[in-house]
């Protein structure tokens, strides 16, 4: 199995989807633990949907599916972010424009003739990501990445105590707003690894393990980027040299590390407890 693998490797396909999927866990990673935190895992999933209306309607009017999937998920971060960015408006928001979204994008479908490339944006389909794609994909992830860095302080202050944030001048409606921005970026990326049905594995699950490991933001930052890692090389190197798709392996393995943080942690503190002084 490791020469079958490294005799993959030597193709261009395998080469595209191993950067194209560092770039996306990376990104992934570092937005997940703001979505848990922040309480948006509905808004990822709208996010996801939309996009796919997004890249849908650019395949009917031939045009590139993943600027489709960019420009629908950040078109639909904008309307969310000016609707609604209060959490108990933001579901009802979100629900209305998911639910007119899914339905343009059944209509779309339906005009479609062809459905293979729906399905694997539904799916994903990592493995055929093009050198233009990555190209598009290093653009965007340089992208998120400047931007969460220039406001990773504020948005850490305004997730963890917002009232307080917005009495000492943190401008919270519109950084919410900004990283609505920044997540639909990380959606259209994560969705070539493992669509948009699946879509929580690398925006969630990450984040939601990390928090399970510590309190403290920045180990949790990292904790939660080493998760994507680890799930989305590890599930495309065993796409490679199985005929299982990357996203079943993705999501498997994210699973597997949440359920590990979930029931160790407590094993531990437990231990600790009761081993002697």
């Amino acid at each position: 199995m490791i020469d079958q693998l490294i005799h993959m490797l030597g193709y261009p396909f395998a080469q595209n989807a191993l950067i194209a999927g560092v770039l996306v866990a990376i990104v992934a990673g570092l937005v997940s633990r703001f979505v848990v935190a922040r309480n948006m895992s509905f808004a990822v999933h709208a996010l996801a949907e939309l996009g796919f209306t997004g890249s849908t309607g650019f395949i009917l009017l031939g045009l590139s599916p993943v600027l489709g999937l960019l420009s629908g998920s950040l078109l639909t971060a904008l309307f969310i972010g000016a609707l609604g960015v209060r959490v108990r408006e933001r579901d009802a928001v979100v629900g209305v424009v998911m639910a007119f979204g899914l339905g343009l994008g059944v209509l779309f479908i339906t005009l479609y003739a062809r459905y293979s490339t729906a399905i694997s944006i539904l799916f994903g389909a990592i493995t055929t990501v093009s050198r233009g794609d990555l190209m598009l994909l290093v653009g965007v992830s340089v992208i998120t990445l400047v931007g969460l860095g220039v406001m990773y302080r504020p948005l850490t202050f305004a997730t963890v105590d917002p009232i307080v944030a917005e009495a000492r001048g943190v401008p919270v409606r519109l950084i919410s707003i900004l990283f609505l921005l920044l997540l639909a970026a990380a959606v259209a990326e994560a969705v070539q690894v493992v669509g948009v049905l699946l879509i929580l594995t690398l925006l969630i699950t990450p984040g939601a393990t990390a928090e399970r490991l510590t309190a403290h933001p920045g180990l949790a930052t990292v904790a939660s980027v080493g998760v994507a890692l680890l799930a989305t090389v590890g599930g495309i190197l065993l796409a490679l040299v199985t005929v299982v798709p990357v996203s079943f392996y993705v999501t498997t393995i994210a699973f597997i590390c949440y359920i590990a943080a979930r029931m160790g942690v407590p094993a531990m503190e437990r231990l600790r407890r009761v081993s002697p002084a």
